[in-house]
C-alpha cells in the first residue's frame, strides 16, 4: 500500500518499504495481535499466509508475537522482494511468486490464518468478495494491518491540505494493477464482505504519528508522493499544490511538523472462534 504514494504497476521499491517499516510497527494494534495469538493457541493453528509480503515487514512483526506459527508462506509478485524475505525473517518461510487474484486466493486453502499489511487499498471489490468467500469456505482467520482510511492531519494546518488530500483520495480509487481500487473504502468493504460470509470482525485504529527528525525522511517522501498522485487527477491545481509541497517539505526538513496518517487494522475470525 502506498498511502497515496504512486508506484508503477503497484510495485514498491525496497527503500520505500524499509523507510516505512518503523512507522508501521509503531502504529499497529497490539490488541488485535494479542487476540489472534490467543485464538491460535486454542485452535491449534500453525500455518500463516502473508499476502503482498514485499520484503517481509509484516512477517518480522508477527513471527515473535505468534509463537504457534511454525509454517509461514509469503506471496508477492516481486521475486527480488521475496528474496529479501528469506534473508531477513528469522524463521523458514516458503515464498510464492504470484498474483493476488490467483495464488493469493488458492494459497488460502493451505493455511489457518491469512495476514497482510498495507495492501487492501489496492484491491478491488470483486477481489474482496472472492477473498471473503474463500476464507469462509476454509474456516480461516484474517489479520490485515495498516489500511489507509483517507485521512491526513498536520499539526499546523495549511490551506492546501484539503485540496491535496481530496485529490489523493480520488487517485486511490482509480484503476490500479488489479482494476478499480477500493482505496480508503477498503477496510469497510472487506469487513462487510467477511461479515456477510460469517466472520466476526473487529477493527482498531492504527494511525502513523510522525514528527521531528526521526520521521522527516518518510514524511518528505509522503509529501512528494502525494503531490505526484494529486497532480495526476487535478493538474489544473498545479501551482497551488506545488506551493503546498514546498512549504510542507521546508517544515519537514526542519523537523518542525507533526503528521497523523490514518489507518485501520482488521481482525476477522470464523464464527464462534475467539
Amino acid at each position: 500500500m502506498s498511502d497515496g504514494v504512486p508506484h508503477p504497476d503497484d510495485t514498491f521499491d525496497s527503500d520505500w518499504l524499509s523507510r516505512r517499516e518503523p512507522a508501521d510497527h509503531r502504529a499497529r494494534s497490539e490488541v488485535l495481535v494479542e487476540r489472534v495469538a490467543t485464538v491460535g493457541v486454542s485452535e491449534g493453528w500453525s500455518r500463516v499466509l502473508d499476502l503482498g509480503s514485499g520484503r517481509g515487514s509484516n512477517l518480522r512483526y508477527l513471527v515473535p508475537r505468534l509463537p504457534w506459527g511454525t509454517r509461514w508462506t509469503a506471496v508477492d509478485h516481486d521475486r527480488a522482494l521475496l528474496d529479501e524475505v528469506g534473508r531477513t525473517v528469522e524463521v523458514a518461510v516458503r515464498t510464492v511468486r504470484g498474483d493476488l487474484r490467483s495464488e493469493g486466493l488458492t494459497e488460502i486453502d493451505r493455511h489457518d490464518l491469512v495476514t497482510a499489511s498495507a495492501l487492501l487499498d489496492l484491491v478491488t471489490r470483486e477481489w474482496a468478495d472472492a477473498f471473503a468467500r474463500r476464507c469462509a469456505a476454509q474456516g480461516v482467520g484474517v489479520l490485515i494491518a495498516l489500511t489507509w482510511d483517507g485521512t491526513v492531519r498536520w499539526s499546523e494546518p495549511d490551506p492546501g491540505d484539503d485540496l491535496v488530500t481530496e485529490a489523493v483520495r480520488r487517485h486511490q480509487t482509480g484503476r490500479k494493477g488489479m482494476g478499480v481500487a477500493l482505496g480508503p473504502d477498503a477496510t469497510e468493504a472487506v469487513a462487510d464482505a467477511l461479515r456477510a460470509n460469517g466472520h466476526e470482525v473487529a477493527l482498531e485504529a492504527s494511525p502513523w504519528d510522525l514528527a521531528g527528525r526521526r520521521d522527516a525522511a518518510l514524511a518528505e517522501e509522503l509529501v512528494r508522493g502525494w503531490l505526484t498522485a494529486a497532480l495526476e487527477v487535478a493538474p489544473e491545481d498545479r501551482a497551488r499544490m506545488e506551493a503546498w509541497a514546498r512549504h510542507r517539505i521546508e517544515r519537514v526538513r526542519a523537523g518542525e511538523f507533526g503528521l497523523r496518517v490514518g489507518h485501520h487494522d482488521l481482525l476477522a475470525l470464523p464464527g464462534g472462534r475467539g
